[in-house]
């Protein structure tokens, strides 16, 4: 099935690429216009003094892939990083977020902001969740006593590829992983400099390839509670993205969220034509890995 799509700022994450009101006869909501306009906070970030960090490993690492997060640790710590693991997180709030219950999800931010109290850069592997904490959680909590704390969270709040170049000022990567790599942009990315870090990283690293495809920027339908509210449309949306995928080859599909790459990946199961996906932390460390540098 062919969908038409184009970019609209209705629910859902930030620069979602969605069908047009055209296609499913929906409205654009106000808040998803609001989303869309409210400024980042990660545009106005605190100096970093210090190689220490906190990690929010995301509910996805912790639920599906933990490697994930163990990946991570073992990047961060190659660079000389300590990470500490607050033991009592749980969520960033964004699936009430999107799913338009704010009461409930500002619930949820009060305890991450609790949880991953201090002054240290909070990283996060996953775009979503990073952009929930610098960009979402401000917009929900404008009219809040509180909303200072939950600001100097999102300031502290880094996407892990953005913290590694633009944090740590690296230019490129060690070690040596031989593949062609599809590399998708999530939406949630969009308007932060995640998308070009990752890819730099990715395009340094002795023996990759990186493949362009087809409408890279589209996205890959899943959107959070999109996908559950207009499954057929996200559906749709992801086989098309996989079309274009396949089409160039790649060994691998890599992405700095694990929510796109669990959608598309459950999608090309489902086809019964799998795709190996990657995060784009298990690319590093495994390059660390065959190139000798880690054991």
């Amino acid at each position: 099935m062919r969908v038409g799509f184009r970019s609209v700022g209705g629910c859902g994450p930030l620069g979602q690429q969605k069908p047009s009101r055209r296609a499913i006869g929906l409205r654009v909501c106000p808040a998803g216009l609001r989303f869309a306009t409210a400024p980042m906070l990660n545009h106005d970030r605190p100096p970093l003094t210090e190689r220490r960090v906190q990690l929010m490993a995301t509910c996805l690492c912790d639920a599906f892939y933990d490697d994930v997060a163990r990946a991570t640790v073992e990047v961060l710590e190659h660079l000389g990083v300590a990470v500490e693991f607050p033991e009592g997180q749980t969520c960033c709030g964004q699936p009430a977020f999107n799913g338009g219950d704010w009461a409930a999800s500002r619930k949820v931010v009060r305890h991450t902001v609790k949880t991953f109290a201090g002054s240290v850069p909070v990283i996060v592997p996953s775009g979503s969740c990073a952009a929930m904490m610098f960009h979402g959680a401000p917009l929900e909590f404008e009219r809040e006593a509180d909303l200072p704390e939950v600001e100097a969270l999102g300031r502290r709040t880094w996407e892990l590829a953005d913290y590694l170049v633009n944090g740590l000022g690296l230019t490129s990567w060690p070690g040596r992983y031989d593949a062609r790599i599809a590399f998708h942009r999530s939406c949630h990315s969009r308007g932060t400099a995640t998308g070009e870090a990752a890819q730099r990283l990715l395009e340094s690293i002795p023996g990759v390839t990186v493949l362009p495809f087809g409408e890279g920027e589209q996205c890959c339908g899943f959107g959070g509670t999109f996908s559950v509210s207009f499954p057929t449309i996200s559906s749709a949306m992801g086989s098309l993205k996989l079309e274009h995928i396949r089409a160039v080859q790649p060994d691998a599909l890599v992405s700095v969220d694990m929510s796109c790459l669990m959608h598309l990946g459950g999608l090309a199961d489902k086809e019964g034509r799998p795709i190996r996906i990657l995060h784009l932390a298990q690319v590093l460390r495994d390059a660390l890995r065959q190139g000798g540098l880690l054991g």
